[in-house]
């Protein structure tokens, strides 16, 4: 054990060999090397990742084809009194009615959102044209997608036999049960029509409730105009003009 004097250091012979005894000390030894996660973990964490992406990536579509708009009703009509309209057609998830941001009354429409797409189709059916507190309700669905590939052909094929004119006329108010080939047929009876093309919700099998018709010649646009416009077809009447 090393001694102090007053002039100098002494140093004892065992100091060198003391020295080397381990050091003990009653503080605990941190270590701080990352430990990796436990496999099981992991595994967990990426399936959670993909549940999370699965759920991001959900065709919105699907919503589309079980909301239901329900238009004309009366101010007084709230969401629970609404629910409990359609839900006598089908399973209702929600039902919303809109109103004015500033006003705050009712806007006298609303969505209607149901369980599953047969819902929404069973209750547009039953509802639309029925009267809500004295009034004539419009119910349809906000977007109906295709239903088979089958469908879906024949609408590409409505538009590649399309023949496109410089002659050409706008007709709008369409019915939604207008075909192009119905809509040809209406006015070949007035006329000399080549073509005749019924539009589309993008990437759906809804009708736009308008279309267009071509002819050979402008005398046939302007005689078409002239029978056709106001005229009825299948229940409406409908607007015809040059496009």
């Amino acid at each position: 054990m090393a001694t102090i004097s007053s002039s100098s250091f002494v140093i004892s012979p065992n100091f060198l060999q003391e020295s080397t005894k381990p050091f003990k000390t009653n503080h605990l030894k941190l270590n701080f090397r990352p430990q990796p996660l436990p496999l099981k973990f992991t595994h967990r964490r990426l399936n959670a990742v993909a549940e999370d992406t699965s759920v991001a990536t959900a065709d919105p579509s699907s919503v589309a084809a079980r909301r239901l708009y329900v238009g004309n009703i009366p101010r007084t009509v709230k969401n629970d009194e609404l629910q409990k309209i359609v839900e006598e057609h089908g399973a209702v998830e929600k039902a919303e009615v809109m109103y004015d941001k500033y006003s705050g009354r009712s806007r006298r429409f609303a969505f209607v959102t149901m369980k599953t797409v047969e819902d929404a189709a069973a209750a547009a059916e039953k509802l639309n044209g029925t009267q809500i507190g004295g009034r004539e309700v419009k119910v349809n669905i906000t977007e109906k997608p295709l239903q088979t590939l089958e469908s879906s052909s024949v609408l590409q094929a409505e538009d590649s036999q399309f023949v496109d004119s410089q002659y050409k006329v706008y007709v709008g108010n369409l019915a939604k049960t207008v075909t192009s080939e119905s809509l040809k047929a209406f006015f070949a009876e007035k006329g000399k029509a080549l073509s005749a093309k019924v539009s589309r919700v993008p990437g759906t099998s809804k009708s736009s409730g308008y279309g267009f018709v071509t002819f050979a010649s402008e005398e046939d646009v302007d005689a078409a105009i002239s029978s056709l416009n106001n005229a009825v077809f299948e229940g409406q009447k409908i607007r015809v003009n040059k496009a």
